[in-house]
């Protein structure tokens, strides 16, 4: 893929560009490249993000293959949820991204 071909409007990897960079999306991939979670873990971790919300999000990037789900079949219920290797690579390009954002936040509010 070339940077061209996702400026196109009918670029498919449009879609995922739009899921991982959301701001839901990037959050729970960065919670995530921490550690697997359970559901309430992430819900406690990342602060603001609605029910509703994390439910979506954590359904799409699995459905893009970024998260794992992994249900232990128990009761009361255990689900945990993980980064797929696609999921750390991803992570991986985005930590810096995050840093740097940070850091320019920092700078910032210095002035």
């Amino acid at each position: 893929m070339t940077v061209a071909s996702v400026l196109s409007a009918n670029c498919p990897s449009r879609t995922l560009l739009e899921h991982v960079t959301s701001k839901w999306g990037v959050l729970v991939i960065l919670a995530l490249a921490q550690d697997s979670a359970r559901w309430s873990e992430l819900r406690r971790t990342i602060g603001g993000v609605s029910e509703k919300m994390l439910a979506q999000t954590l359904k799409v990037l699995e459905s893009d293959g970024f998260v794992a789900r992994l249900d232990h079949g128990t009761i009361p219920p255990r689900v945990e949820y993980s980064l797929t290797g696609a999921g750390e690579e991803l992570a991986a390009h985005l930590l810096p991204l995050l840093s740097l954002i940070e850091a320019h936040v920092s700078t910032r509010e210095e002035q």
